[in-house]
């Protein structure tokens, strides 16, 4: 199964977690940890428990509640006692059904040796039905990195005897350390080695959020004054249409453009690069914005790594930052990691930990001037029978004789205008 590092972006309405160790059939209100909890009072205490002695009143039975939620059927469980909290009580029971009235293996995925459940795994099952391949790392279910102060070494999740900084849930590596089961999407090689990144230092600084009107939201990163690059895949939606109508905001978040005009591959083709491997070294955006926010934040150059040899392209440390699901707002970053095979067709697998949300993230090395240089962007995973997700960026190889004439103005599409060419082989 082929697994793009897209955005998925949740707003999480309530935040409660259920304790560890509680134990089996107890009452779910009595298994919630809610110090500190402040989105949680007595009255949503009290809905909850009213809600679990309904569902247990009918075992084997649907249950109460609805699907209305605008995140229901999306196989994640986003009730706010036992999921992501980003819908109401009740109005996501088809994707929390499994783990209300126990796990099973109805997944037509379950017992194939890979977890299928979202988030850690490739998200082809609901949660709770790929019971037999996940139930080893089922303790990550929504687990993520949220918290301001993640990755400091200190967990501070409410109850773990800590200052309680962090909301229940959002502490992840802190508090359960960094080691990841290599059979999961989100290996990271085997350790979570990321930090959060200061926004206000290069190259962090000329990094940002793009937003697309559509409410998707990738990584970009400014190659000059008023230019970004991103992922091709970020600005691309059904039926192989481009749609870059995007704001970009830097990481500091104190600036903000509009995207005025695109160019891509005019041979990219939307459908293709998501069900095959064929076109990756084709994922790549240049984009212009309608403000020179490179002015006050400053811009990277760009450079050919892989055109310099193998060699040298495998023996440079990287840097890489990016606004990855599990951190929320905060830039993640990977302060020291590695291409790990350069191939033919303008792409590289690497070794830096990346996932869904960094898709467009830049991995930058230090020039000789003291700045710093973009040598490639974040795109997807590629399966690996029998192996880890390998995972994929984009060679500057593939854009970078192409950056000048855009940066110019000379050359580029107008957002809203489709590209000659684009999409077709």
């Amino acid at each position: 199964m082929r697994l793009l590092a897209a955005a998925a972006t949740i707003a999480a309405c309530l935040v409660v977690s259920v304790a560890v160790g509680a134990r089996e059939g107890a009452p779910l209100a009595q298994g919630l940890n809610l110090t500190g909890a402040s989105a949680f009072d007595s009255a949503t205490a009290q809905s909850i428990r009213a809600f679990e002695k309904q569902v247990r009143k009918r075992p084997g039975a649907p249950g109460p509640g609805n699907d209305s939620c605008r995140w229901a059927n999306d196989n994640e469980c986003d009730d706010p006692d036992i999921g992501t909290g980003a819908c109401a009580l009740g109005t996501d029971i088809s994707d929390c059904r499994a783990i209300r009235q126990g796990e099973n293996d109805s997944c037509r995925w379950a017992r194939d040796g890979e977890c299928d459940e979202p988030g850690f795994g490739t998200g082809a099952c609901v949660q709770g039905t790929d019971r037999t391949d996940c139930g080893a790392i089922a303790w990550m279910r929504n687990q993520t990195d949220r918290c301001d102060t993640a990755f400091n070494g200190v967990c501070e999740e409410p109850g773990q005897g800590r200052s309680g900084a962090c909301a229940a849930r959002t502490d992840r590596a802190d508090c359960h350390g960094r080691e990841r089961p290599l059979t999961i999407n989100d290996h990271f090689f085997g350790r979570d080695d990321r930090v959060l990144a200061p926004v206000n230092q290069a190259p962090w600084r000329m990094m940002g959020t793009l937003l697309m009107d559509t409410g998707e939201s990738c990584t970009a990163t400014l190659i000059a004054r008023d230019v970004i690059v991103t992922a091709a895949h970020c600005i691309h939606g059904d039926g192989n249409r481009v749609n870059a109508a995007a704001r970009f905001t830097t990481a500091d978040g104190q600036s903000n453009a509009r995207v005025t005009a695109y160019l891509i591959d005019p041979r990219f083709n939307y459908q293709r690069f998501n069900t095959t491997d064929e076109i990756d070294g084709m994922d790549w955006a240049l984009l212009r914005l309608d403000q020179p926010l490179g002015d006050r934040v400053g811009f990277a150059g760009v450079r050919n790594l892989t055109g310099e040899g193998r060699a040298v392209a495998l023996a440079t440390d990287l840097q890489q930052a990016g606004y990855s699901w599990d951190t929320g707002e905060n830039l993640s970053a990977n302060l020291r990691c590695r291409m790990v095979v350069v191939h033919n067709d303008n792409t590289f697998a690497h070794e830096c930990d990346t996932t869904r949300g960094d898709s467009g993230s830049a991995f930058v090395v230090r020039n000789a001037r003291g700045g710093y240089d973009v040598v490639g962007t974040d795109s997807n995973f590629r399966s690996n029978p029998g192996g880890p997700f390998i995972y994929i960026a984009v060679s500057a190889s593939a854009w970078a004789a192409r950056a000048p004439d855009f940066i110019a103005g000379r050359s580029g599409t107008p957002v809203g205008q489709r590209a000659t060419g684009s999409g077709r082989k």
